[in-house]
Protein backbone atom coordinates (compact mmCIF):
# COMPACT_ATOMS: atom_id res chain seq x y z
CA UNK A 1 0.00 0.00 0.00
CA UNK A 2 1.32 3.45 -1.00
CA UNK A 3 2.04 5.65 2.01
CA UNK A 4 0.31 9.05 1.88
CA UNK A 5 2.43 12.17 2.42
CA UNK A 6 0.54 14.96 4.13
CA UNK A 7 0.52 17.92 1.74
CA UNK A 8 0.34 20.56 4.43
CA UNK A 9 1.73 23.31 2.18
CA UNK A 10 -1.39 23.05 0.01
CA UNK A 11 -3.76 22.43 2.91
CA UNK A 12 -2.62 25.77 4.36
CA UNK A 13 -3.27 27.44 1.01
CA UNK A 14 -6.71 25.80 0.83
CA UNK A 15 -7.61 27.22 4.25
CA UNK A 16 -6.64 30.71 3.10
CA UNK A 17 -8.48 30.52 -0.23
CA UNK A 18 -11.61 28.89 1.19
CA UNK A 19 -12.18 31.53 3.86
CA UNK A 20 -14.58 33.27 1.47
CA UNK A 21 -17.48 31.95 -0.63
CA UNK A 22 -15.55 31.22 -3.82
CA UNK A 23 -15.28 27.74 -5.27
CA UNK A 24 -11.71 26.39 -5.27
CA UNK A 25 -10.41 25.03 -8.57
CA UNK A 26 -7.67 22.47 -7.91
CA UNK A 27 -5.66 21.81 -11.04
CA UNK A 28 -2.29 20.34 -11.93
CA UNK A 29 -0.66 17.47 -13.81
CA UNK A 30 -2.35 14.11 -14.10
CA UNK A 31 -1.49 11.80 -11.17
CA UNK A 32 -0.05 14.64 -9.09
CA UNK A 33 -2.47 13.95 -6.23
CA UNK A 34 -5.43 16.30 -6.82
CA UNK A 35 -8.08 13.74 -5.80
CA UNK A 36 -6.00 12.70 -2.79
CA UNK A 37 -5.66 16.33 -1.69
CA UNK A 38 -9.40 16.89 -2.10
CA UNK A 39 -10.12 13.85 0.07
CA UNK A 40 -7.61 15.06 2.68
CA UNK A 41 -9.56 18.31 2.81
CA UNK A 42 -12.83 16.37 2.99
CA UNK A 43 -11.52 14.66 6.10
CA UNK A 44 -11.66 18.02 7.90
CA UNK A 45 -15.42 18.31 7.19
CA UNK A 46 -18.01 16.27 9.10
CA UNK A 47 -20.35 16.62 6.13
CA UNK A 48 -18.83 15.95 2.71
CA UNK A 49 -19.72 14.38 -0.61
CA UNK A 50 -17.40 13.27 -3.41
CA UNK A 51 -18.59 13.26 -7.04
CA UNK A 52 -16.61 11.96 -10.04
CA UNK A 53 -17.87 12.55 -13.58
CA UNK A 54 -15.91 9.50 -14.80
CA UNK A 55 -18.17 7.18 -12.76
CA UNK A 56 -21.24 6.39 -14.89
CA UNK A 57 -23.70 6.12 -12.01
CA UNK A 58 -22.61 9.49 -10.62
CA UNK A 59 -22.79 11.10 -14.05
CA UNK A 60 -26.39 9.87 -14.35
CA UNK A 61 -27.16 11.20 -10.88
CA UNK A 62 -26.02 14.73 -11.75
CA UNK A 63 -27.90 14.83 -15.05
CA UNK A 64 -31.13 13.71 -13.37
CA UNK A 65 -30.68 15.79 -10.22
CA UNK A 66 -28.22 18.71 -10.58
CA UNK A 67 -28.57 19.54 -6.87
CA UNK A 68 -27.95 15.91 -5.82
CA UNK A 69 -25.75 17.00 -2.89
CA UNK A 70 -28.83 18.35 -1.10
CA UNK A 71 -30.09 14.77 -0.68
CA UNK A 72 -27.08 13.61 1.35
CA UNK A 73 -27.88 12.92 5.00
CA UNK A 74 -25.74 15.13 7.24
CA UNK A 75 -23.93 14.26 10.46
CA UNK A 76 -24.67 17.68 11.98
CA UNK A 77 -25.54 21.23 10.92
CA UNK A 78 -21.97 22.27 9.97
CA UNK A 79 -21.15 23.52 6.47
CA UNK A 80 -20.80 20.62 3.97
CA UNK A 81 -18.02 20.22 1.41
CA UNK A 82 -18.90 19.16 -2.15
CA UNK A 83 -16.04 17.82 -4.31
CA UNK A 84 -16.70 17.78 -8.05
CA UNK A 85 -13.95 15.76 -9.74
CA UNK A 86 -13.45 15.82 -13.54
CA UNK A 87 -16.65 17.88 -13.91
CA UNK A 88 -15.02 19.83 -16.77
CA UNK A 89 -15.73 16.79 -19.00
CA UNK A 90 -19.43 17.70 -18.80
CA UNK A 91 -20.22 19.92 -21.81
CA UNK A 92 -22.33 22.30 -19.73
CA UNK A 93 -19.92 22.36 -16.78
CA UNK A 94 -19.43 26.14 -16.69
CA UNK A 95 -23.15 26.87 -16.67
CA UNK A 96 -23.66 24.12 -14.10
CA UNK A 97 -21.02 25.54 -11.73
CA UNK A 98 -22.33 29.06 -12.15
CA UNK A 99 -25.83 27.87 -11.30
CA UNK A 100 -24.94 25.95 -8.15
CA UNK A 101 -22.57 28.69 -6.97
CA UNK A 102 -25.19 31.40 -7.35
CA UNK A 103 -27.73 29.27 -5.52
CA UNK A 104 -25.64 27.57 -2.81
CA UNK A 105 -22.36 29.48 -2.29
CA UNK A 106 -23.24 30.50 1.27
CA UNK A 107 -24.45 27.05 2.25
CA UNK A 108 -21.73 24.74 0.88
CA UNK A 109 -18.01 24.76 0.15
CA UNK A 110 -17.10 23.57 -3.36
CA UNK A 111 -13.89 22.04 -4.68
CA UNK A 112 -13.63 21.53 -8.45
CA UNK A 113 -10.70 19.35 -9.54
CA UNK A 114 -9.53 17.96 -12.83
CA UNK A 115 -6.70 17.33 -15.26
CA UNK A 116 -5.63 20.27 -17.38
CA UNK A 117 -5.90 23.97 -16.76
CA UNK A 118 -9.40 24.68 -15.49
CA UNK A 119 -8.72 28.42 -15.54
CA UNK A 120 -8.09 28.28 -19.31
CA UNK A 121 -11.15 26.17 -19.99
CA UNK A 122 -13.25 28.65 -18.04
CA UNK A 123 -12.84 31.23 -20.84
CA UNK A 124 -15.86 31.60 -23.06
CA UNK A 125 -19.46 30.64 -22.42
CA UNK A 126 -21.16 31.63 -19.18
CA UNK A 127 -18.63 33.56 -17.10
CA UNK A 128 -17.36 32.22 -13.79
CA UNK A 129 -15.36 35.38 -13.11
CA UNK A 130 -15.26 36.19 -9.41
CA UNK A 131 -16.77 32.84 -8.46
CA UNK A 132 -13.60 30.81 -8.00
CA UNK A 133 -9.99 30.89 -6.77
CA UNK A 134 -7.29 28.76 -8.32
CA UNK A 135 -5.09 26.30 -6.40
CA UNK A 136 -2.33 24.70 -8.46
CA UNK A 137 -0.95 21.41 -7.18
CA UNK A 138 2.64 20.59 -8.13
CA UNK A 139 4.74 17.43 -7.94
CA UNK A 140 6.70 17.13 -4.69
CA UNK A 141 9.50 19.67 -4.25
CA UNK A 142 12.24 19.81 -1.65
CA UNK A 143 10.55 22.90 -0.15
CA UNK A 144 7.26 21.02 0.31
CA UNK A 145 8.95 17.98 1.84
CA UNK A 146 11.06 20.01 4.29
CA UNK A 147 10.17 20.58 7.93
CA UNK A 148 10.31 24.38 7.84
CA UNK A 149 9.72 27.15 5.32
CA UNK A 150 10.54 30.82 5.63
CA UNK A 151 7.86 33.45 5.96
CA UNK A 152 7.14 35.20 2.68
CA UNK A 153 7.82 38.76 3.87
CA UNK A 154 11.15 37.78 5.40
CA UNK A 155 12.18 35.91 2.26
CA UNK A 156 11.36 38.80 -0.06
CA UNK A 157 13.25 41.23 2.18
CA UNK A 158 16.39 39.07 2.51
CA UNK A 159 16.27 36.21 -0.04
CA UNK A 160 19.95 35.29 0.30
CA UNK A 161 20.13 35.36 4.10
CA UNK A 162 18.48 33.52 7.04
CA UNK A 163 17.59 30.50 4.89
CA UNK A 164 19.49 27.77 6.80
CA UNK A 165 16.58 26.54 8.94
CA UNK A 166 16.42 22.87 7.86
CA UNK A 167 18.71 19.93 8.53
CA UNK A 168 21.28 19.85 5.70
CA UNK A 169 21.56 16.05 5.58
CA UNK A 170 17.79 15.55 5.44
CA UNK A 171 17.40 18.18 2.71
CA UNK A 172 20.20 16.62 0.66
CA UNK A 173 18.69 13.15 1.02
CA UNK A 174 15.28 14.37 -0.20
CA UNK A 175 16.93 16.27 -3.06
CA UNK A 176 18.83 13.21 -4.25
CA UNK A 177 15.65 11.13 -4.19
CA UNK A 178 13.80 13.79 -6.18
CA UNK A 179 16.70 13.97 -8.66
CA UNK A 180 16.49 10.23 -9.20
CA UNK A 181 12.74 9.55 -9.03
CA UNK A 182 11.05 12.90 -9.73
CA UNK A 183 8.29 14.48 -7.69
CA UNK A 184 5.17 12.64 -8.84
CA UNK A 185 3.73 10.96 -5.73
CA UNK A 186 3.39 7.34 -6.84
CA UNK A 187 6.92 6.75 -8.22
CA UNK A 188 8.45 8.92 -5.47
CA UNK A 189 6.78 7.00 -2.65
CA UNK A 190 7.31 3.64 -4.36
CA UNK A 191 11.01 4.44 -4.53
CA UNK A 192 11.89 2.03 -7.33
CA UNK A 193 13.51 3.06 -10.61
CA UNK A 194 11.98 0.11 -12.44
CA UNK A 195 8.52 1.31 -11.44
CA UNK A 196 9.40 4.88 -12.51
CA UNK A 197 10.46 3.58 -15.93
CA UNK A 198 7.17 1.73 -16.43
CA UNK A 199 5.15 4.67 -15.09
CA UNK A 200 6.90 7.19 -17.34
CA UNK A 201 6.52 5.03 -20.45
CA UNK A 202 2.72 5.16 -20.12
CA UNK A 203 2.31 8.70 -18.78
CA UNK A 204 2.60 10.81 -21.95
CA UNK A 205 0.68 8.28 -24.05
CA UNK A 206 -2.22 8.37 -21.58
CA UNK A 207 -2.40 12.16 -21.63
CA UNK A 208 -2.12 12.52 -25.40
CA UNK A 209 -4.40 9.60 -26.33
CA UNK A 210 -7.02 10.13 -23.60
CA UNK A 211 -7.02 13.69 -22.22
CA UNK A 212 -5.94 15.68 -25.28
CA UNK A 213 -7.99 13.70 -27.80
CA UNK A 214 -11.11 13.97 -25.63
CA UNK A 215 -11.01 17.78 -25.81
CA UNK A 216 -9.34 18.58 -29.13
CA UNK A 217 -9.67 17.36 -32.69
CA UNK A 218 -6.26 15.73 -33.09
CA UNK A 219 -6.24 13.21 -35.93
CA UNK A 220 -2.60 12.07 -35.67
CA UNK A 221 -1.33 11.68 -32.13
CA UNK A 222 1.86 9.96 -33.30
CA UNK A 223 3.49 13.24 -34.35
CA UNK A 224 2.49 14.81 -31.03
CA UNK A 225 4.21 11.97 -29.19
CA UNK A 226 7.28 12.34 -31.41
CA UNK A 227 7.40 16.06 -30.63
CA UNK A 228 7.32 15.37 -26.91
CA UNK A 229 10.10 12.80 -27.31
CA UNK A 230 12.33 15.57 -28.72
CA UNK A 231 11.73 17.98 -25.85
CA UNK A 232 13.89 16.51 -23.03
CA UNK A 233 17.02 17.23 -25.10
CA UNK A 234 15.86 20.86 -25.63
CA UNK A 235 15.39 21.69 -21.94
CA UNK A 236 17.28 24.74 -20.69
CA UNK A 237 17.84 26.39 -24.09
CA UNK A 238 15.70 28.90 -26.02
CA UNK A 239 13.26 26.74 -27.96
CA UNK A 240 12.98 27.17 -31.72
CA UNK A 241 9.57 26.06 -32.97
CA UNK A 242 10.79 26.43 -36.56
CA UNK A 243 13.59 23.95 -35.87
CA UNK A 244 11.17 21.49 -34.27
CA UNK A 245 8.79 21.80 -37.22
CA UNK A 246 11.65 21.07 -39.60
CA UNK A 247 12.82 18.06 -37.60
CA UNK A 248 9.31 16.58 -37.62
CA UNK A 249 8.39 17.68 -41.16
CA UNK A 250 5.19 19.32 -39.94
CA UNK A 251 3.92 22.88 -40.02
CA UNK A 252 4.98 25.61 -37.59
CA UNK A 253 1.32 25.99 -36.66
CA UNK A 254 1.06 22.34 -35.66
CA UNK A 255 4.11 22.57 -33.38
CA UNK A 256 2.79 25.77 -31.82
CA UNK A 257 -0.61 24.16 -31.17
CA UNK A 258 0.84 20.95 -29.73
CA UNK A 259 3.22 22.79 -27.40
CA UNK A 260 0.28 24.81 -26.12
CA UNK A 261 -1.64 21.60 -25.46
CA UNK A 262 1.37 20.19 -23.59
CA UNK A 263 1.19 23.27 -21.37
CA UNK A 264 -2.58 23.01 -20.90
CA UNK A 265 -2.19 19.42 -19.68
CA UNK A 266 0.85 20.15 -17.51
CA UNK A 267 3.42 18.16 -19.43
CA UNK A 268 5.63 21.24 -19.88
CA UNK A 269 5.93 24.85 -18.82
CA UNK A 270 7.75 27.68 -20.57
CA UNK A 271 9.76 30.62 -19.28
CA UNK A 272 9.85 33.93 -21.15
CA UNK A 273 12.94 36.13 -21.62
CA UNK A 274 13.39 39.30 -19.56
CA UNK A 275 14.32 42.29 -21.70
CA UNK A 276 14.03 45.48 -19.62
CA UNK A 277 17.41 47.22 -19.18
CA UNK A 278 19.10 44.33 -21.05
CA UNK A 279 20.81 45.54 -24.24
CA UNK A 280 20.66 43.21 -27.24
CA UNK A 281 18.36 40.86 -25.34
CA UNK A 282 16.64 37.88 -26.94
CA UNK A 283 13.02 38.98 -27.30
CA UNK A 284 10.86 36.03 -28.23
CA UNK A 285 12.15 32.49 -27.77
CA UNK A 286 11.04 30.88 -24.52
CA UNK A 287 12.83 28.16 -22.59
CA UNK A 288 10.93 24.93 -21.96
CA UNK A 289 10.92 22.63 -18.92
CA UNK A 290 9.16 19.38 -18.00
CA UNK A 291 6.99 18.57 -14.99
CA UNK A 292 8.44 15.04 -15.09
CA UNK A 293 12.12 15.97 -15.34
CA UNK A 294 13.26 12.34 -14.97
CA UNK A 295 12.88 12.13 -18.76
CA UNK A 296 15.98 14.35 -19.06
CA UNK A 297 19.11 12.20 -19.29
CA UNK A 298 21.84 14.83 -18.81
CA UNK A 299 22.50 15.93 -15.23
CA UNK A 300 22.95 19.65 -16.02
CA UNK A 301 19.60 20.23 -17.74
CA UNK A 302 17.83 17.96 -15.24
CA UNK A 303 19.24 20.01 -12.34
CA UNK A 304 18.19 23.28 -14.01
CA UNK A 305 14.71 21.83 -14.61
CA UNK A 306 14.39 20.82 -10.95
CA UNK A 307 15.25 24.36 -9.84
CA UNK A 308 12.79 25.80 -12.38
CA UNK A 309 9.99 23.65 -10.92
CA UNK A 310 10.89 24.63 -7.34
CA UNK A 311 10.74 28.31 -8.28
CA UNK A 312 7.54 27.95 -10.30
CA UNK A 313 5.79 26.20 -7.40
CA UNK A 314 6.75 29.06 -5.08
CA UNK A 315 5.59 31.76 -7.51
CA UNK A 316 2.24 30.08 -8.09
CA UNK A 317 1.70 29.79 -4.33
CA UNK A 318 2.62 33.44 -3.76
CA UNK A 319 0.28 34.59 -6.51
CA UNK A 320 -2.56 32.47 -5.14
CA UNK A 321 -2.06 33.85 -1.65
CA UNK A 322 -2.35 37.33 -3.18
CA UNK A 323 1.17 38.50 -2.29
CA UNK A 324 1.69 40.07 -5.71
CA UNK A 325 1.94 39.19 -9.40
CA UNK A 326 5.08 37.09 -9.59
CA UNK A 327 6.54 35.84 -12.87
CA UNK A 328 9.53 33.69 -13.85
CA UNK A 329 11.92 34.70 -16.63
CA UNK A 330 15.42 34.15 -17.94
CA UNK A 331 18.01 36.56 -19.37
CA UNK A 332 19.98 35.99 -22.56
CA UNK A 333 21.55 38.47 -24.94
CA UNK A 334 22.84 38.08 -28.47
CA UNK A 335 26.35 37.51 -27.11
CA UNK A 336 24.87 34.41 -25.42
CA UNK A 337 25.46 35.76 -21.94
CA UNK A 338 22.71 34.19 -19.85
CA UNK A 339 21.11 33.96 -16.42
CA UNK A 340 18.94 30.89 -15.90
CA UNK A 341 16.18 32.60 -13.90
CA UNK A 342 14.91 36.01 -12.92
CA UNK A 343 12.00 36.40 -10.52
CA UNK A 344 9.89 39.53 -11.03
CA UNK A 345 7.11 40.99 -8.88
CA UNK A 346 4.62 43.30 -10.56
CA UNK A 347 7.00 43.57 -13.53
CA UNK A 348 9.97 44.57 -11.35
CA UNK A 349 13.02 42.25 -10.96
CA UNK A 350 13.59 41.02 -7.40
CA UNK A 351 16.04 38.08 -7.63
CA UNK A 352 18.51 36.40 -10.00
CA UNK A 353 19.05 32.64 -9.80
CA UNK A 354 21.82 30.80 -11.65
CA UNK A 355 22.35 27.01 -11.65
CA UNK A 356 25.67 25.16 -11.89
CA UNK A 357 26.32 21.45 -11.52
CA UNK A 358 29.53 21.90 -9.56
CA UNK A 359 31.04 25.34 -10.26
CA UNK A 360 31.29 27.26 -6.99
CA UNK A 361 32.81 30.45 -8.40
CA UNK A 362 30.30 33.11 -9.47
CA UNK A 363 29.41 33.04 -13.17
CA UNK A 364 30.61 36.11 -15.10
CA UNK A 365 27.11 36.67 -16.44
CA UNK A 366 25.71 36.65 -12.89
CA UNK A 367 28.17 39.37 -11.86
CA UNK A 368 27.33 41.40 -14.95
CA UNK A 369 23.54 41.27 -14.78
CA UNK A 370 23.44 41.75 -11.01
CA UNK A 371 25.45 44.94 -11.52
CA UNK A 372 22.98 46.11 -14.19
CA UNK A 373 19.79 45.27 -12.26
CA UNK A 374 21.09 45.90 -8.72
CA UNK A 375 19.15 43.02 -7.11
CA UNK A 376 20.10 39.99 -4.94
CA UNK A 377 21.61 37.00 -6.72
CA UNK A 378 22.10 33.34 -5.83
CA UNK A 379 24.08 30.64 -7.61
CA UNK A 380 22.73 27.16 -6.82
CA UNK A 381 25.21 24.30 -7.03
CA UNK A 382 24.29 20.62 -7.29
CA UNK A 383 26.85 19.38 -4.77
CA UNK A 384 26.99 19.30 -1.01
CA UNK A 385 29.01 21.52 1.31
CA UNK A 386 28.93 24.76 -0.69
CA UNK A 387 28.08 28.01 1.12
CA UNK A 388 29.85 31.31 0.43
CA UNK A 389 29.18 34.98 -0.20
CA UNK A 390 31.13 36.75 -2.94
CA UNK A 391 31.32 40.53 -3.07
CA UNK A 392 30.18 42.06 -6.36
CA UNK A 393 30.79 45.83 -6.17
CA UNK A 394 27.94 47.18 -4.02
CA UNK A 395 26.12 43.81 -3.99
CA UNK A 396 26.97 40.25 -3.03
CA UNK A 397 26.27 36.84 -4.54
CA UNK A 398 25.27 33.79 -2.52
CA UNK A 399 26.77 30.53 -3.77
CA UNK A 400 25.07 27.60 -2.04
CA UNK A 401 24.23 23.92 -2.31
CA UNK A 402 20.81 23.88 -4.00
CA UNK A 403 18.76 21.95 -1.41
CA UNK A 404 20.05 24.08 1.46
CA UNK A 405 18.56 27.25 -0.08
CA UNK A 406 15.53 25.74 -1.83
CA UNK A 407 14.34 23.70 1.17
CA UNK A 408 13.20 26.80 3.07
CA UNK A 409 11.54 28.51 0.07
CA UNK A 410 8.12 29.79 1.18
Amino acid sequence: MIKLINRSMYLDLWRELSSGKQMIFVSGPRQVGKTTLAKMIAGTFKNNVYFNWDISSQKKLLIENPNFFEDINRVDDSLPLVILDEIHKYKQWKNYLKGIYDQFSGEYKFIVSGSGRLDIRVKGGDSLAGRYFQLHLFPFTVAELSEKNRGFDEFLKTPIEHFAINDKKKSSKVWLKLFSLGGFPEPFVKGEKTFLTRWTANYVKQIVREDVVSFHDIKNTENMELLFALLPSRVGSPLSMNKLAGDLQVSFGSVKKWLKLFEVFYLVFRVSPWTKKISRAILREKKLYLFNYTEIEEDGPRFENMVALELLRALYNWNEYGYGRFTLHYIRNKEKEEIDFLIACNNTPVLLVETKLSEDSPAKSLRKFQDILNIPAVQLVNKEGVFKYIKNKKNKILIISAPQWLSSLP
